[in-house]
């Protein structure tokens, strides 16, 4: 491959560092508000009362009695009661699970081993 003879045309200006431009908002363009802590509290406010009202409407809609059997125990309960029940147990057992995990993270972090590195 053949090579290119070099230019000695020499640059135009000099090799300094190029300030950023900073330009202000026109007042067409709306300023974007940045997020704050009571922002995100009220807006996970909104979302666990939506949920709340949907777990509400949905206790109410299925009040028939279904036979639940656990650990050798039989009787009957509610539908929404017994998948209440379940669904808190899951909860339960992710946040143990979680627990132990942030757990492991922070010794790790603190002994001073990368958080990435398996052994």
């Amino acid at each position: 491959m053949p090579v290119q003879p070099a230019s000695h045309s020499t640059p135009a200006r000099s090799r300094q560092p190029l300030e950023p431009t900073v330009r202000a908002p026109s007042p067409s363009e709306p300023t974007r508000a940045s997020g704050t802590r009571t922002s995100a509290a009220w807006f996970g406010i909104c979302v666990g009362v939506l949920v709340l009202v949907a777990l509400v409407v949905f206790m109410l809609q299925n009040t028939g009695p279904v036979a639940v059997s656990f650990l050798g125990m039989t009787g009957t309960a509610p539908l929404a009661l017994t998948l209440l029940i379940a669904g808190l147990g899951v909860g339960i057992v992710v946040l143990v699970f979680a627990s132990l995990r942030i757990g492991q993270l922070r010794r790790r972090s603190a002994s001073g081993h990368p958080t990435g590195a398996r052994r």
